[in-house]
């Protein structure tokens, strides 16, 4: 005899199954000691005296370090100093430096573990963590011992630190918020996870083609093993897709068959500043639960032998693949589905870790949702809850919407995302019955409180009633929340007056409110600009750890924007950043830039709402009257370098469109002897954060252009005002907010505001006006480039035709306003005493824009969890 297996039974539920459990392979992370009946911890395993003699210790001095890091080279690396070079020395270098995270890390762990503190989660698509080596180091205090260390090895900190590739994990604003909001949550010492994905490609590596055109290349970010990961092979899930869903009585199912893929965690060690403090981002990625198919390969079918691993490998494989295609769109929902499911079973795992029952749940936990895409961890849960735990649907819901919160990063409607049914059906068949259980109960209530209103019900309701029907993930989002809040003030009553106007008449104004975005100070100014933080310290002579943790600090050196030796000191820092940006394009696309110049820079994804179409075209502009002008008038221009870098998504042909202009404008300018040394323009591709850094200290004004109302709120505006840069913008988003503590005098302000812009489509739309007639100037731009001045004109006719025909951006309203803001900011420079001390206050004046005011606003206000140090 033997044991059999009928093949056909294969992810069946088994036979009077009630429930479908998630199997979890069994981490033994978390756990606390157990006690005898004294109250004494007892050892788990083996000899206590031994372990505890073997437990590490922070590397903190010179010879350790350098014994550290030569002990990795030989035996992480199985290398030596005959063959080390310096990519080897980094790795070796970064394993010691993770050694002290561990440390740390094990230490927290273990004290959330013995204080069960209320723990909060960050969802969030994308984590733009950047370059993980410098900021360690700062953040342990640990710097300078190991540049001494590595420097007695024969190597340099700075060469080692430039063979760090920037994580693949995101691609704009909301992923490096999200990394901000970890830093600042490890240092204000709250109990907070992120978590994500672990994308194998990343979103792309931008190229550029000879013709300026945009190209995407897999980003080989993970090409050298990654040393500030942890895999771990024992906490992994079983996540399902596709099959069939059996409804049982009270609101129950059984969904089995399909397909199954497994969730394994890779941990990175997010370290406090100043603290041992070390909290933890779990990223997922996706592997086939039987990788290979060993009867088709013995078949000679070879393909179908890796069918299975290669569609599970997929779902981790890029950074929101495009959705133009009926399988992009399913690989994108099968990533927000993978990544919450994973999320929530680890989530639901460490709460029943606790021994609490199920009705402490919102007690205990908080899930702040960052943005849509992890929406569908609403319905996982009550599927959790109903279907696994059998909790009654009415409590669970109560559970569900106590745990959830929501933050809104846009107002634009083609922006909120929203799922065909058909596909939900077939991909996830419970899920989709849960949100119609959902959608049925939150619409009986609505009909109570507005009877009759059947407009206000087709508004409100989750399912958006059409061909096919859709799933509109953000009323899901706000339904299943316990609060709602924008990322700006004026952001925030937006939200509140147009996309969720029905929602605040329902539940009225408190479930929605505000969180001004932050930054953290540690990275974005420590580290990118370390002349500048140490001229700080020096002049407010405080250690670098008083304002970098109360950034308001800052304030002080309002005291001395009048002192002459401070102004100079200020300068020579912004000179020397100009000089670290030039030297950058120089060795990267072989250019020698003015440095004594005014650096202008506009650094984000490309997108028709953020304008830098208008930028391009307000250089085109002052190239074409640079060229109308005589010699001797060209002698009074100030000369000007501008900086553009940023992705555009493969599938958004007029962002790449955008790009290519600026490119060959570029080309046709730099080149022209007229002009060259009064006004210079750079591309910078493949657009990430360690350039941000080396592109935002060195930065004298940068550009915030977004048409009025569309910018929730932005944060690269707050890193170029922190590190000196004035601001030129529209009145939108975070920028209101940064003139109002710098002061409108030391922001260039220009364009419609938000109240107009409304009406001013409606009359592009009803009477239109053409734009030799509306705007002279503009008109002129649009019409040297169709006229081939910088290239084939007809390549550019769609990108110039959204201007011409519908312009819902506004730039033919707002090209004079924002013409003669670029005048004020001309005639602002050339004094430049003045615009020192307009720099200085800028900086001053940014302590409210710290990531460590805004993550105590929902440690507080939203999640209620509080501080609990390590000692």
């Amino acid at each position: 005899m033997t044991s059999t297996i009928d093949p056909s039974t294969i992810g069946q539920p088994a036979k009077g199954a009630k429930t479908s459990q998630r199997r979890h392979v069994r981490t033994l992370t978390g756990y606390t000691p157990e006690t005898d009946a004294t109250g004494k911890e007892k050892w788990p395993v083996g000899d206590e005296k031994a372990w505890k003699e073997g437990i590490p210790s922070l590397t903190k001095e010179v010879p350790s370090i350098t014994k550290s890091v030569v002990n990795h080279v030989h035996t992480s690396l199985a290398r030596q100093a005959y063959n080390l070079d310096n990519l080897g020395a980094y790795q070796a270098s970064a394993l010691s430096v993770r050694d002290n995270l561990l440390v740390n890390w094990n230490e927290t762990q273990l004290h959330y573990s013995r204080k069960t503190p209320k723990r909060a989660y960050y969802l969030s698509l994308e984590f733009l963590m950047g370059r993980t080596l410098d900021n360690a180091l700062l953040n342990l205090g640990l710097k300078d011992k190991y540049q001494e260390g590595i420097d007695k090895l024969g190597f340099n900190l700075e060469d080692l630190l430039d063979q760090e590739r920037d994580a693949g994990l995101g691609n704009g604003g909301l992923g490096r918020l999200a990394a901000c909001y970890l830093d600042s949550s490890a240092s204000q010492e709250l109990p907070v996870w992120g978590y994500g994905l672990r994308y194998k490609y990343g979103i792309f590596q931008q190229l550029i083609a000879p013709d300026g055109s945009q190209l995407e290349a897999p980003d080989p970010w993970l090409e050298h093993d990654n040393p500030w990961e942890l895999p771990r092979t024992d906490v992994s899930y079983q996540i399902r897709f596709y099959g069939h869903a059996e409804r049982l009585d009270g609101g129950k199912a059984i969904w089995s068959g399909g397909q199954e893929v497994l969730a394994m965690a890779y941990d990175t060690m997010i370290p406090g500043y100043e603290t041992k403090n070390t909290n933890n981002l779990r990223l997922w990625e996706s592997k086939p639960k039987r990788g290979f198919d060993l009867q088709s390969f013995n078949a000679g079918d070879y393909e179908r032998a890796v069918e299975a691993s290669n569609s599970a490998e997929a779902i981790t494989s890029v950074l929101y693949p495009n959705d133009h295609t009926t399988f992009g769109k399913e690989l994108r929902l099968k990533q927000q589905y993978f990544w919450t499911a994973a999320s929530l079973a680890d989530i639901v795992r460490r709460f029943k870790n606790t021994g609490k029952t199920f009705a402490e749940f919102a007690e205990n936990v908080a899930i702040q949702l960052n943005d849509t895409h992890p929406t569908l961890a609403i319905p996982e849960l009550m599927r959790i809850l109903v279907d696994e735990e059998e909790i009654p649907w009415n409590e669970a819901w109560q559970i569900t919407t106590n745990t959830f919160f929501f933050t809104n990063h846009t107002v634009l409607p083609e922006a909120l995302e929203k799922w065909p049914v058909p596909l939900l059906e077939n991909l996830l068949p419970r899920h989709l019955q849960i949100i119609y259980d959902i959608n049925m109960v939150f619409l009986q209530a609505v009909e109570r409180q507005f009877p009759g209103d059947k407009e206000r019900l087709a508004r409100m309701s989750i399912i958006e009633e059409g061909f096919p029907k859709q799933v509109r993930m953000a009323n899901l989002a706000c339904i299943g929340s316990r609060k709602v809040n924008g990322v700006a003030e004026l952001h925030s009553e937006l939200v509140r007056q147009t996309i969720m106007k029905d929602f605040v008449d329902l539940y009225g104004v408190s479930k929605f409110s505000n969180v001004t975005n932050g930054i953290t100070p540690r990275r974005w100014l420590d580290q990118c600009n370390p002349g500048l933080s140490s001229l700080i310290s020096e002049t407010l002579k405080l250690p670098k750890a008083a304002f970098l943790k109360d950034l308001t600090k800052l304030e002080g050196l309002l005291e001395h924007v009048d002192n002459p030796t401070f102004q100079k000191r200020w300068a020579a820092v912004k000179q020397s950043n100009k000089e670290r940006l030039a030297h950058y394009v120089e060795t990267t696309l072989g250019f020698k830039v003015n440095t004594h110049a005014m650096f202008d820079v506009q650094i984000k994804r490309l997108h028709e709402y953020k304008r830098q179409t208008l930028n391009i075209f307000g250089v085109i502009h002052r190239y074409l009257t640079l060229k109308d002008m005589t010699p001797e008038e060209r002698k009074k221009v100030n000369p000007k370098v501008v900086f553009f870098a940023g992705k555009a998504a493969p599938g958004y042909y007029i962002a790449k469109l955008t790009i290519r202009l600026i490119v060959n404008v570029a080309r046709i300018i730099n080149q022209d002897p007229d002009t060259k040394d009064l006004l210079s323009l750079y591309f910078l591709p493949d657009y990430s954060v360690s350039l941000a850094e080396v592109l935002i200290p060195a930065s004298d004004i940068s550009q915030h252009i977004s048409t009025a109302g569309t910018e929730a709120s932005g944060t690269s505006n707050m890193k170029f005002c922190l590190n000196g840069g004035l601001l030129v913008g529209t009145v939108d988003g975070a920028n209101i907010e940064i003139a109002e503590e710098v002061g409108e005098s030391n922001v260039f302000f220009f364009g419609h505001l938000t109240p107009a812009v409304e009406d001013l489509r409606y009359q592009h739309v009803y009477h239109p006006v053409p734009v030799e007639q509306k705007c002279p100037p503009l008109a002129r731009v649009l019409n040297e480039v169709s006229a081939g001045r910088f290239g084939d004109g007809g390549v550019y006719e769609p990108l110039l035709n959204t201007i011409r025909q519908n312009d819902y951006y506004l730039l033919t309203e707002d090209f004079d306003s924002y013409i003669q803001a670029l005048k004020l900011v001309d005639e602002a420079y050339q004094d430049r005493t003045e615009w020192i001390k307009k720099s200085v206050k800028t900086t001053a004046k940014m302590g409210k824009f710290s990531s460590d005011r805004a993550i105590q606003d929902y440690a507080q206000e939203y999640w209620n969890i509080e501080s609990t140090k390590v000692e």
